[in-house]
């Protein structure tokens, strides 16, 4: 699950909290990547954990009030009641087992946060289409798809909750939220508890890459600022962003260091960090100052990949 993509947010996030503290501390700075990482992959969990309580919560809610229920809102309500995919992952052995360690974040300090998201829900196009189609599993996952992306995770009160339990999760949730998307998608009607959910590194390279980039980004920062400073002749560096010139320090020791990660994976990757974490102008002044390392670094003959 933290792919390429994630690992360079990651860094970036704990490389920019090691340059504020400045005290020299590496195995610090590893710690928290490690911690990071973990949090990233709980959200993954709680994410899928919250379709199981709101589901809970709308049992519940139909086993209050069906006694007043007319037999055609029962008929219609049912469909969330028995959704299909929300029952597979209530009996999912590797969800279950995560609530079992590290329990829930929803709703516990708000005890009223589930069923206002539900009411949302409930309340939402996607639930009235959702009651009016054929009862299929297909059509069961496709309502959770269509919630989970366009209720869920744009929900004011979720990504406060995600920010008052972690700095970085709403930072991490839109890419977080894919994988969750690619979960509900490979379930299948015949699958069981024991259906795998995604692991946390897509591949064991993968964390290799996360700490040896860290470790080469502090140890090389003071070269890299430097390397920086030459290309940016008519530039102060210190009116650079300090964003932008951790992405720089970052993404050239990414080009120095892995000769397996093409040059232009690095600089698109790395342009589009500025993206989200930047200022408006920063990808053009990305891509032209990574653009101008490249090409010095080769005449250099320091630097030798595609």
């Amino acid at each position: 699950m933290i792919n390429r993509i994630l690992i360079r947010i990651k860094i970036l996030q704990i490389f920019f909290a090691y340059n504020l503290r400045n005290d020299g501390n590496v195995k610090a700075a590893e710690k928290e990547l490690q911690l990071s990482i973990q949090k990233a992959y709980d959200l993954y969990h709680y994410l899928l954990q919250l379709i199981v309580l709101l589901t809970n919560t709308e049992q519940k809610r139909i086993d209050n009030a069906s006694s007043n229920l007319s037999k055609v809102i029962i008929k219609q309500d049912m469909r969330l009641y028995k959704n299909r995919l929300a029952e597979q992952l209530r009996t999912n052995r590797t969800l279950n087992k995560f609530t079992t360690e590290k329990g829930t974040i929803w709703g516990v300090d708000d005890p009223y946060f589930l069923k206002e998201l539900l009411k949302k829900i409930i309340l939402s196009e996607y639930y009235e289409e959702y009651t009016y189609q054929d009862d299929s599993y297909e059509n069961d996952r496709e309502f959770w798809n269509k919630v989970f992306q366009h209720i869920i995770i744009t929900d004011e009160d979720v990504n406060n909750i995600l920010e008052n339990n972690n700095i970085y999760w709403n930072d991490d949730l839109e890419i977080i939220a894919s994988f969750v998307v690619k979960t509900m998608n490979k379930f299948q009607q015949e699958s069981t508890e024991w259906e795998p959910l995604t692991q946390m590194y897509n591949r064991d390279e993968d964390r290799e890459l996360a700490f040896k980039l860290l470790q080469h980004s502090i140890v090389e920062r003071h070269e890299n600022k430097k390397r920086i400073n030459n290309i940016l002749r008519n530039w102060d560096i210190e009116r650079v962003a300090q964003t932008d010139l951790n992405i720089l320090q970052i993404a050239l020791s990414e080009l120095l260091n892995f000769p397996s990660i093409p040059i232009s994976v690095t600089l698109n990757e790395y342009i589009d960090l500025s993206r989200y974490y930047s200022t408006p102008k920063s990808p053009s002044f990305i891509n032209g100052t990574l653009d101008a390392l490249v090409h010095e670094l080769q005449y250099e003959g320091i630097l030798f990949k595609a």
